[in-house]
């Protein structure tokens, strides 16, 4: 089953204009959901928030966030404190500058959402032409749930796209960098068969082989029919680079 996000309602604040929008997933979970059984009996697991300490089960009401600042040792928070300390933006997408996007490494990336227009579309509109003639993107803040985000906001042909950038200490990015010391035969051919293996980006032709293979075997199972593994193709190990580089072109051709 794919679980969606509810409709969102927010507000692109654009200088002194202000754009209401609502915000919608454009990701969805791919992946077939499978239920825990007990082996024993097939029925489904429950699980319990129990203290061990109170040796009791819990419920929802009676439990706060700690934080544990020493070992064992926790500082409280209740809902209500934590909620006094949610940035200014948990409505509004406040835009901060305009970049270009090619100057955000696309490591940074993480959800996108479709911003769509909410009431009047005359200033969503306007908004969107002007990022498309200067072929820029908004960087903006703002929250969403619980969690403050830096975003970007782009030009799409369907509407304007929201993409969640991590912050900067949640990318490691390591210090050494790729040394780059090649023979000149060996980029050459690796150049070669990076022409020939050249195409382009077309998602419509890339499935995900593992969660059809799931599917399948679901529908066989309910058929009565055994599962068949995918054929394990043997791949031939080459140590001398060169070699591999020659025999990897000749194969393209």
């Amino acid at each position: 089953m794919v679980k969606f996000m509810p409709n969102v309602h927010s507000n692109i604040s654009f200088g002194l204009v202000n754009i209401p929008v609502i915000m919608n997933p454009l990701i969805r979970d791919n992946d077939t959901s499978f239920n825990q059984l007990h082996k024993k009996c097939l029925n489904r697991i429950n699980y319990v928030k129990y203290c061990p300490y109170c040796k009791e089960e819990v419920k929802d009401k009676d439990i706060i966030k700690g934080y544990e600042y020493e070992n064992d040792k926790y500082l409280t928070f209740e809902k209500s404190e934590l909620d006094k300390l949610k940035p200014e933006q948990e409505k509004e997408i406040e835009i901060v500058s305009f970049i270009n996007i090619n100057d955000i490494d696309p490591l940074y990336f993480e959800k996108s959402y479709l911003l769509k227009y909410s009431g009047v579309s005359k200033a969503y509109d306007l908004f969107c032409e002007a990022l498309k003639k200067e072929k820029k993107v908004a960087l903006a803040k703002t929250v969403i749930g619980n969690k403050f985000y830096y975003c970007i906001l782009r030009f799409a042909s369907f509407g304007i796209i929201l993409t969640t950038l991590f912050f900067e200490e949640e990318v490691m990015i390591p210090d050494s960098k790729v040394k780059g010391e090649v023979k000149e035969k060996e980029l050459n051919l690796a150049i070669k068969l990076i022409n020939d293996l050249s195409g382009k980006f077309e998602p419509q032709k890339y499935e995900d082989e593992y969660q059809n293979n799931i599917k399948k075997a679901i529908q066989d199972k309910l058929n009565g029919k055994k599962i068949k593994g995918s054929t394990k193709k043997d791949k031939i190990q080459i140590n001398d680079l060169m070699e591999a580089l020659e025999k990897s072109l000749k194969k393209q051709k």
